[in-house]
């Protein structure tokens, strides 16, 4: 997976607002503040409060 970095200037997370990043080993955005991974389907982040699972380790 490879995301625009212009694309993730512009997104942020939806729980608290903090920047997001790639996730090693995943198809999702991580958020460091929150500890919160967004997947990604089909080419799309999925920023949904809903949609985001816990994560441990750190972002790629």
């Amino acid at each position: 997976m490879s995301i625009d970095h212009r694309l993730l200037d512009l997104l942020a997370c939806p729980r608290c607002k903090g920047s997001l990043q790639p996730c090693a080993q995943r198809q999702a955005l991580c958020c460091p503040r929150c500890h919160l991974q967004y997947p990604i389907r089909d080419d799309i982040p999925v920023l949904l409060i809903d949609e985001a699972k816990p994560y441990e380790d750190k972002p790629a």
